[in-house]
C-alpha cells in the first residue's frame, strides 16, 4: 500500500489541504470499516498505521488479534514518538 494511493482512496486527493472536514471524517470512517473487514495481516497493519497517523486508530487489542502485531504497532508508536522528540521537522 502506497500513501498516495491511500490518500486518494479515502480522501479523493493526495493534497490534504484541499479536503473538507466532512470529507475527511467520511474518509476516516471508510478506512476504519476497511480495517475491520481486512483479513490480510500486512494490509491491516498498513491501514492501522494510516489511521494512527491521523489520530483515529482503534486500540491495539481491538485492531490486532496477535500479540506480535500489537508489539509491532507499539514499536512503531515508540519510533514515531522518538522522532518527534528529535526536533526534526
Amino acid at each position: 500500500m502506497q500513501l498516495d494511493d491511500l490518500l486518494q482512496r479515502y480522501f479523493a486527493t493526495t493534497d490534504l489541504s484541499c479536503v473538507a472536514p466532512d470529507t475527511f471524517a467520511a474518509g476516516i470512517e471508510h478506512c476504519r470499516v476497511d480495517l475491520g473487514l481486512e483479513e490480510d495481516r500486512g494490509k491491516r497493519f498498513a491501514l492501522w498505521l494510516f489511521l494512527h497517523m491521523f489520530g483515529s486508530a482503534p486500540d491495539l487489542d481491538v485492531a490486532f488479534k496477535s500479540e506480535e502485531d500489537r508489539e509491532a504497532a507499539r514499536n512503531f508508536m515508540d519510533l514515531l514518538a522518538a522522532s518527534e522528540g528529535d526536533g526534526v521537522s
